[in-house]
């Protein structure tokens, strides 16, 4: 079951990571949008992308990992360093996650302060957490 659970949770993953790569990019044509046809479309597509994709994408990433933690028991959790850097890379994964929220309600409102370059410097920070939490995981350096 354990191996099921596992696969649940990777598949799950790849889709969470899908959007948080792709929302940042929709921000970035976003801001860079003039015409009111094209900002109606973007906000539409970033609240389908967030809400439809993104986040139950977290919801089932966190929750497949949760119950991995549980088969194992927590002094599992307590004895493996690798699992705890893990565990605080995807806590930062989830503030990113919240946060491009926070950024897709501000441009559903029609107040987007930052500029297409902010979008295309946020819209890497992924690969940062996405590189180390996989080496984590299948290394298992500590």
């Amino acid at each position: 079951m354990y191996l099921w659970i596992k696969s649940l949770h990777l598949v799950s993953m790849v889709a969470w990571f899908a959007g948080l790569f792709y929302l940042p990019r929709l921000f970035v044509y976003h801001s860079a949008a003039t015409d009111a046809p094209s900002i109606a479309r973007f906000k539409i597509m970033e609240r389908r992308l967030y809400r439809g994709i993104t986040t139950p994408s977290a919801v089932l990433t966190v929750g497949f990992g949760l119950w991995l933690i549980a088969l194992q028991g927590l002094d599992w959790v307590a004895a493996t360093g690798w699992l705890q850097l893990k565990l605080l890379l995807v806590g930062l994964l989830l503030t990113y996650h919240f946060y491009l929220g926070h950024l897709g309600a501000r441009f559903a409102l029609d107040q987007n302060t930052h500029t297409e370059k902010f979008y295309r410097i946020i819209n890497e920070l992924p690969v940062f957490i996405l590189v180390p939490v996989v080496i984590l995981a299948e290394v298992k350096p500590f």
